[in-house]
């Protein structure tokens, strides 16, 4: 068990991204107080097609590697890390985290700011947000299409807000590359990549009913639900054979 040098975190490393083994509660704790330290922490929801991703593209690892936090988002890498004789105790979803983290803020009066998605939902997340958790103060919000030239407005304007939280819908192979190159410019103490959930928190898409989530299989819930999404789909069997294929070099650093 390798323990990260930044958060304190046990984590497992799997094909070299460093995994947390830590549950939600704990996880969430350890956020608790990186929102207190005011020092900036990037926390990824880490699936197999994004680990499948960062072995392709030698900056993806580098921006994996560097977060502060990686949590086990995707099913297939809880089963990795339980393959290989390493097991993390529970799934920590992406889409759960982003509330346990706003029930949390509603008693620390927490600010929020939300980028990403379209102007509409984004509107429709901002008021969602604050009747779930009217302890929360959505401080900012900005839509999700803007290139590199508006980057630096796009960050004057986060700093401008002083959120304690950050949570960034651009999709996985933008969001977590965006956080990971400004993230000291930014400096919010905790900003995390959250795919499509503002989606969902909008009412826009449905999240995979119980059953599917039961089952551990949200995934084959969306691509029922976007066929269009099978060739990225396709990292998941790789990811699987890859592992059994290579379960001696799985947690080789």
């Amino acid at each position: 068990m390798k323990v990260d040098k930044v958060t304190n975190v046990p984590t497992v490393p799997i094909f070299g991204v460093p995994v947390s083994r830590l549950n939600m509660k704990d996880t969430l704790n350890v956020l608790i107080q990186a929102v207190e330290s005011r020092r900036p922490h990037q926390v990824i929801t880490a699936n197999p097609i994004m680990v499948m991703a960062a072995l392709e593209d030698p900056m993806y690892m580098s921006v994996m590697k560097q977060a502060e936090l990686i949590v086990p988002d995707g099913t297939g890498v809880v089963w990795a890390a339980n393959y290989v004789g390493h097991p993390v105790p529970e799934r920590v979803a992406g889409f759960d985290l982003l509330h346990e983290l706003l029930a949390a803020g509603e008693n620390y009066h927490w600010k929020v700011y939300l980028l990403g998605s379209t102007s509409e939902v984004i509107q429709a997340t901002a008021q969602r947000v604050h009747e779930l958790y009217p302890g929360i103060t959505v401080c900012g919000k900005h839509d999700g299409f803007f290139g590199p030239v508006e980057d630096e407005a796009v960050i004057a304007a986060i700093r401008e807000a002083n959120p304690d939280l950050l949570f960034v819908a651009r999709g996985a192979d933008t969001q977590e590359p965006w956080i990971g190159k400004y993230k000291e410019e930014l400096g919010v103490p905790v900003m995390m990549g959250v795919g499509g959930s503002f989606d969902i928190i909008s009412g826009k898409a449905k999240r995979a009913p119980k059953l599917f989530q039961k089952l551990r299989a949200e995934w084959l819930y969306r691509l029922l639900k976007e066929p269009s999404r099978y060739k990225r789909m396709l990292a998941l069997p790789k990811f699987a054979v890859k592992v059994m294929r290579e379960k001696e070099n799985v947690t080789k650093v």
